[in-house]
Formats: structure tokens, sequence, C-alpha cells
């Protein structure tokens, strides 16, 4: 007999049939228990080959565009703050540059994979894509917040692995120093260098503190500060604070060339556009004593400034009781703007907010 033979009502008794005898052994697995879910136990054939190709194709549907791409994503300023990160949130599973996975690690199944050649089989996009949003089943989290811009250096530092010495993550991470340190990412002295990284030495002990406390309780959205966050008591906090904003700043004027004059223009609110209030009145350099919940943001870096401007602008940035007037003032500022505000503040003399000059 032929399939064309078979009238209509039989084909769709025996599809029926089979969706029925489908629906039964699948209840019989879960509700007798019949599926080993034990770590210790391969998958059965075809299910392993079946999550995993899921997995590869989903995280290739679903990456970013390749023009979200940070253009200094190589850069050791990424990699450096990437690295930080790892170290306190990744390296348990996944070990790291002369830092094997534990023997309970190596007992999970799926066994978390090295990922020194990550690079290899995953584009910049791509990684993004798993960071940001995890695995399912396979002990992979979610990143533990919703802003992206901050996984951007988890990627850079991936991409960086790959020929890394052990010498060169312990530098990365502070030279052994117990992980989570603030000295990791900041430096003892507040000022690490990295321009992704903000400058402590510049604020103000209640600033700082305010920072601190909305890391920890979400209200400052960002990955990185969280996982640090999630590790210090609120006790901690006032001390972390007050050693920061006891340190003296120090270092020079950058380049205050062309785009710094713009920028100048507009944190003074001198070139005619109603859509940008004066920078300064809230950040200096201003005659008066200004307010020390208000930030400095003399000598922090241009990188940083111009991260922090648009996560403003586009609503996700959050932090202390004066979110909504920089929701405000960061509303209508264009790409160009940002840029010349985080070079007019990153080139001042590095001061704190009532001994800024101009």
């Amino acid at each position: 007999m032929r399939l064309r033979d078979l009238d209509r009502r039989t084909v769709v008794a025996v599809i029926g049939a089979l969706a029925l005898a489908g629906a039964i052994a699948g209840l019989a697995v879960v509700s007798l228990g019949l599926y080993n879910v034990s770590a210790r136990k391969e998958h059965w054939p075809g299910v392993g080959w079946t999550l995993h190709t899921t997995f590869e194709n989903a995280v290739i549907l679903r990456s970013p565009n390749e023009a979200e791409t940070p253009e200094d994503l190589d850069g050791p300023g990424m990699v450096a703050l990437g690295a930080g990160h790892y170290d306190t949130a990744c390296k348990e599973c996944h070990g790291a540059p002369g830092v094997p996975r534990s023997a309970t690690i190596r007992a999970m199944q799926p066994v978390p994979p090295r990922l020194d050649d990550v690079s290899t089989k995953w584009t910049a996009t791509e990684l993004h894509w798993i960071v940001h949003n995890g695995v399912k089943m396979s002990g992979m989290p979610a990143w533990p917040a919703e802003r992206r811009d901050d996984v951007w250096p988890v990627v850079a530092f991936l991409r960086a692995m790959g020929d890394m010495s052990a010498d060169r993550y312990g530098t990365l991470t502070g030279g052994g120093a117990p992980p989570g340190r603030c000295a990791m990412c900041h430096g003892e002295t507040g000022a690490s260098g990295n321009p992704h990284v903000p400058r402590l030495d510049i604020l103000s002990e209640t600033y700082i503190a305010q920072s601190l406390r909305a890391y920890k309780s979400g209200a400052r959205d960002s990955g990185i500060m969280a996982q640090v966050m999630s590790r210090v008591s609120e006790r901690a906090i006032p001390g972390f604070a007050l050693r920061y904003a006891s340190i003296r700043p120090e270092g020079e004027e950058g380049d205050q060339g062309e785009l710094f004059q713009a920028g100048r223009s507009l944190a003074y609110a001198r070139n005619g556009s109603d859509s940008v209030p004066s920078c300064r009145a809230c950040h200096g350099p201003w005659p008066e004593p200004l307010n020390p919940a208000f930030p400095s943001l003399a000598g922090q870096g241009a990188p940083y400034l111009a991260t922090q401007l648009r996560l403003w602008r586009e609503g996700n940035r959050g932090g202390g009781p004066a979110a909504q007037l920089m929701f405000r003032a960061a509303h209508d500022l264009s790409d160009k703007e940002i840029e010349a505000l985080a070079a007019f503040y990153g080139a001042l003399t590095p001061a704190r907010l009532n001994s800024v000059r101009d």
C-alpha cells in the first residue's frame, strides 16, 4: 500500500496515535523519573548534541549587531576592567591563566569549559550575548544587571585571554591581592590610570557612600559593581568612602584643544542651546560651595564620562536622589556634545568639587 492510497481519516488517526504515544512516553519519563538527572551520567544519545546545537543557533540568531562593538574593545583599559570582574565572578567555574578549575567544578554536568580559546569560536557580539544572557540548564548565570555596556570589558578580556600568561593575569587582577578589593580596579590611591574606571580620589565621602549604596540596592545599574557590592556589608561602606575621600587628588591637566573648547562652551551654557543646562552649576567650576552629593568631574577619564552621559541620556543610569536632574539634563545631548563635555572635564586638573579651577 502506498501513502497516497490512505484516506484522510486514516492518516489523521495514525498521526493522532503517534502523538498520543509520544505524550504518554514523555509523561512517563517525567512522572516516573525514568530520565536519570545524575551529573555522573551522560545525557541519552542525541540529547547533548540537541541542546548544544540549539544553544549555538540561539546565540547566532540573537547576538547584537556588529555595529554595537566599541571601537576600543581590545584596548588595555577595557581588558583590565574585564579581568577584574572575571577574577571575582567567573574564575571559580572557568579557571584562568595559571588557575585550574577545582575538582568539584570538573564534576559538574556539563563541565564549565576553559575559556582560553573562546574567541576563536565566537565573535565579540556573540560573546557579549552569552555573557549578558547566560545559558539555561548549564549553570551559566545571566549578567546581574540590565545594563549592557559594562559587559564589553569582559568580552575584551575573553578575547585577550588566549595567549595571556599567569603573571600577566596576576598583574591585571591585583598581583595576588584578595579578590574583589576596590584597589583591583581603582588602584590604591583611587586613581588607577584606567580611563574606563572612575577616579575615586576626586569624589566626596558623601558621594562615594551614596553611590556604593545605590549599587548595592540595585538603584544604580551595573553588573560589575553589583558583583562587588554583593560581597560588601552595609557597615563597611562608610570606611571605603572615608578612605578614598581622604586621598588628595594628583595629576595634571590634559589636552585643551578644539574639542575641549567646545565642551567648555557647553558646560558654561554659552552655545545658545536651551536643551543643555549649565553643567558647572552642579559639577563646577563654580564660585560658591556646591552640594557634596554631586560628583566632581574634573580629571575624570573622558571615556568613563562619555559612557555615563550616554547612560543618563538613555535613562539607564540610576543613582542618588538627584538622578532625575541628570536624566533631564542629558536627554537631548548629541553624541558630539557628549564627547565634547567628556573631553572638557576629563582635561581639567584632577580636583574635588569645590576645588575645581578652570
